[in-house]
């Protein structure tokens, strides 16, 4: 298996992490995001905490899923291959904050909720406060980012590159530019979060990200002149 295809089969398992790891992670926060008296209840730690984890892992695959890619990308167009590295940790950014929100509702209910002296309203005030943080990292990095670094800037790049088939591109881009207007409207109070219309305007997205990591898996990189000129480079990078 030579390097190219190796890096394909990476990016592409990477990429099918991403939906492994943050699917489930949302279901396991679904006790601290659905309940707001869940600061003062009986909780459900370890299960949060297991999505906490998993979100970890989360900004690995998306970390990676550019790294991987950009030696690569470059030889197309070095700018938007790094825009696309710089997209992704605004997105884990993003991510990161919402992991921390949501660790903290479950220190504060594990430290304080059990004290006779604790303020239950103003621990609810909190918990509320750390979720609703939690609520617009979620929109602001997944919602919205998203569209600009994996919609716009890869599905260009995928399109000029010839690396995978331009139709899959043209939906990367379609649905990119779906996601940061969903994500705009629901900004403005246009539409809701989480309505239906957010959702469907994310189905192309969601249908592009399923292809970037199943097609390389399975077909490769198509052959391309940036590929060309990538053999090129490692060849002469390479020890006598």
């Amino acid at each position: 298996m030579d390097s190219v295809r190796k890096m394909a089969l990476l990016f592409g398992v990477l990429y099918i992490l991403t939906f492994i790891t943050s699917i489930p992670a949302l279901l396991l926060y679904g006790p601290v995001l659905d309940h707001t008296n869940y600061i003062v209840g009986a909780g459900a730690d370890t299960r949060v905490e297991w999505g906490a984890f998993l979100e970890l892992l989360l900004i690995i695959s998306n970390i990676g899923t550019a790294v991987v890619l950009f030696p690569i990308l470059k030889w197309q167009n070095e700018w938007l291959a790094l825009g696309y590295v710089t997209a992704r940790l605004m997105e884990c950014a993003f991510i990161a904050v919402g992991i921390l929100s949501v660790l903290s509702v479950v220190t504060l209910r594990q430290d304080f909720a059990g004290s006779g002296g604790a303020d239950a309203a103003s621990l609810v005030t909190a918990g509320k406060s750390l979720i609703a943080i939690k609520d617009w990292t979620f929109l602001l990095g997944p919602g919205f980012v998203v569209g600009v670094g994996n919609g716009l800037i890869l599905g260009y790049l995928m399109y000029r590159s010839g690396l995978m088939p331009r139709g899959l591109a043209i939906l990367g881009l379609i649905g990119g530019a779906l996601v940061c207007i969903s994500g705009i409207a629901v900004l403005f109070d246009v539409i809701e979060r989480q309505s239906a219309p957010q959702f469907i305007m994310t189905i192309p997205e969601i249908l592009w990200e399923l292809s970037l990591g199943i097609y390389p898996i399975v077909k490769g990189f198509k052959p391309s002149p940036i590929l060309m000129r990538y053999e090129a480079a490692e060849a002469a990078q390479s020890p006598v």
